[in-house]
């Protein structure tokens, strides 16, 4: 569960938002920008009452001055943090890309992949060529067992479609990785914009087969056949979504855990022979997986009875065309750009090529990237000091178990034995990925988006009937972000996010704890919240709750999903206190934490103000400077419907209301906005 997802874009989108070639002067690599402010006063509205509006006391003066620029939907502390992260290593990539002898392995795959993307001459010379072979590959289907033969050889492209296979932890035995499938195949953002009533719902369902009919055109179909493939492919999609759990249901593992035998599998959906698949992607032996959605299973089975082949073949043909348009030339960079980004996510421009090949270029090749990206910006001091921090954070955590008087002993003993079997994972991994085998060519661009497609799939599935290795990251080293895996029960914090504003060593500890302290709390409380508290310290599925504290502890829960329920998103859309449930205890618990941290670190110190603000007010300044940001209308509502964490605003009105910390600090009182009358408290 991560801290931040900039936008569901860059998850759902992240290989679809590839972009335009800039002129030849803008892809030359120049210094980073300044470092992003930890303080920043004029980031402030002081005409602003903080007793009545702490996000925009805090941000009101960042937001006028930060526009959205015209290549972003979204644009905030985070992203500029990772735009200047983004010219780091489009510095580092540029040095790289120059064909010298001398260069490393590591920097030759690199430079050659990020070379390659940049020539966009050569691709545009390609048109659709380089996905031929797939698509005679999908014409030659004539029966369902060469359709599941093609799906196989899909899957291991990195061609997302009608589900999902890869590894994971077993939920009862998190030591071991075992088989998984789930539900798939949509080519919208989530199931409720093909189910959903609403206006813009239904007009993204018009636009979207309108986007599908102009991608079957560019790849060389007539508009009438065009039109009809569309529909045909919506009319698949809308079933698969039928069958599909929502997001929220989904937060439950209950609702995703169904272990099962391969031969129950098969009588599961007997119209598709997995044992064929598996053996197609090349999977390691295995005798049971998890099944995360077997009503979808069931339902894809009479799916592949009822819908005739050749239907099935054009929604294939589609997937190969959404995934590969960012990968081909322009006519289909920009249609899917109209679609996606600017469509749906409400982005006015591309981007320019560069930021689309850096990005690319740590997707998919992060862990070598990585390593030139540590040497310049982190270090072994980066990783002592922010180590320092967690374990008094994980001090504090200890401490309010132990003082929660709404739970009881039993539960706190096995609550206390989790979070000592909680692990810190900083900056980067002790052992990097080895990319030997990953063949990467100058010149051959979508050859090398293809190859490291497969080598990704290939190492996730080959960790099947394998321990589980802790050790391993599951975000590159320059990810402004950080992550709780409740399977592993460890805490993750990449070296891009421990740097201004979160992070900086030249100011006051309120500064750190608010920022990066609250960063470091709330992965922590992701633990304990509504999903993470579901697993115990190995990272197994377990119940550790007595059934008077689990009652308990789902009455402050729903208290604040209530809370953060009543929260206008965008328009008439609220936001969806259940889907962002677990961000949001996170956000509560973590302050929480990082607070009590710095009064323990300032005890027995006079510690003055600093700039007119007192050090408890300068920790929640600091807290809420890292939340500014400016939203598309058309990204809020995305996010509203897909993302689990609220909108920046919420995320510190809703944690400061709940505080009594802040009341007193900011010497608020009763009956003032900022005051919750019946203030959430989980942790």
């Amino acid at each position: 569960m991560r801290l931040w997802k900039s936008l569901p874009l860059i998850l759902f989108l992240a290989a679809l938002a590839f972009a335009q070639a800039p002129s030849a002067d803008t892809a030359k690599a120049s210094p980073p920008t300044p470092r992003v402010p930890s303080f920043d006063l004029s980031a402030m509205d002081r005409t602003i009452d903080p007793c009545e509006n702490f996000y925009k006391f805090a941000c009101g003066g960042w937001m006028a001055k930060n526009p959205i620029p015209t290549d972003q939907a979204i644009w905030g502390r985070f992203n500029e943090l990772a735009e200047r992260n983004r010219e780091i290593l489009h510095d580092i990539l540029e040095k790289d890309s120059r064909p010298d002898p001398k260069r490393s392995a590591i920097q030759q795959k690199i430079g050659d992949y990020y070379a390659s993307c940049m020539d966009e001459a050569k691709v545009d010379a390609l048109g659709d060529k380089p996905i031929q072979p797939e698509l005679k590959s999908i014409a030659a289907i004539n029966d369902k067992r060469s359709l599941v033969n093609t799906i196989a050889h899909l899957h291991s492209s990195g061609v997302r479609s009608v589900f999902g296979f890869y590894a994971s932890s077993d939920l009862h035995n998190a030591s071991m990785v075992i088989a998984q499938i789930d539900q798939g195949g949509l080519g919208l953002p989530d199931r409720d914009y093909y189910l959903s009533e609403e206006p813009k719902m239904q007009e993204t369902r018009e636009k979207y087969v309108a986007h599908m009919q102009k991608m079957f055109e560019l790849a060389g179909d007539k508009p009438e056949a065009a039109a009809a493939e569309a529909k045909q492919v919506m009319e698949i999609e809308t079933a698969l979504a039928k069958a599909s759990m929502d997001r929220v249901a989904r937060r439950n593992p209950d609702n995703r855990d169904h272990k099962m035998t391969t031969e129950q599998l098969a009588q599961l959906t007997p119209n598709f022979d997995f044992k064929a698949y598996f053996a197609g992607v090349v999977a390691p032996a295995f005798s049971s997986l998890n099944v995360g959605n077997p009503d979808f299973f069931k339902q894809l089975n009479g799916m592949l009875e009822s819908v005739p082949l050749d239907n099935w073949k054009t929604y294939l043909r589609w997937h190969v065309l959404r995934e590969a348009a960012p990968l081909m030339s322009k006519p289909f960079v920009d249609e899917n750009f109209d679609f996606y980004l600017k469509f749906i996510g409400g982005q006015k421009e591309q981007q320019a090529r560069w930021k689309r090949c850096v990005r690319l270029t740590d997707a998919q090749l992060g862990e070598a990237l990585g390593q030139p990206y540590v040497d310049e910006t982190f270090g072994v001091e980066g990783k002592q000091r922010t180590l320092k921090m967690v374990q008094e954070i994980e001090k504090e955590m200890g401490v309010e178990l132990k003082q929660l008087a709404w739970m009881t002993p039993t539960t706190q003993e096995a609550a206390a034995k989790k979070l000592a079997m909680v692990q810190n994972k900083i900056g980067y991994p002790d052992k990097w990925r080895d990319y030997t085998r990953l063949k990467i060519v100058r010149g051959d661009f979508f050859g090398n988006a293809d190859r490291a497609d497969n080598f990704e799939f290939m190492r996730q599935i080959n960790k099947i009937g394998k321990p589980l290795d802790k050790t391993e990251w599951g975000m590159t080293p320059p990810t402004v972000n950080a992550y709780y895996n409740p399977s592993q029960n460890n805490i993750n914090f990449p070296a891009g996010i421990l740097q201004p504003p979160f992070y900086d060593n030249n100011l006051d500890d309120a500064v750190n704890f608010g920022g990066i302290g609250a960063v470091i709390g709330h992965e922590l409380t992701h633990g304990f919240d509504d999903s993470g508290s579901r697993y115990d310290g190995e990272g197994n599925l377990r119940d550790w709750w007595t059934p008077e504290d689990n009652a308990e502890f789902k009455k402050r829960t729903g208290c604040l999903a209530d809370e953060y329920s009543s929260f206008v998103a965008v328009g008439d859309t609220h936001v969806n206190g259940r889907l962002t449930l677990g961000e949001n205890t996170a956000d509560n618990g973590g302050v929480k934490l990082a607070y009590m941290a710095m009064e323990d670190e300032n005890a027995g110190k006079s510690v003055p103000p600093i700039d007119g603000f007192t050090p408890e007010q300068r920790f929640f300044i600091a807290f809420g400077q890292i939340w500014c940001q400016n939203v598309t209308p058309e990204a809020s509502l995305l996010r509203a419907k897909t993302d689990p964490h609220s909108p920046g605003q919420y995320r510190v009105n809703g944690v400061v209301q709940n505080s009594a910390e802040f009341e007193k600090a900011f010497s608020c009182h009763a009956g003032q906005p900022m005051v919750r009358e019946n203030a959430c408290r989980v942790w």
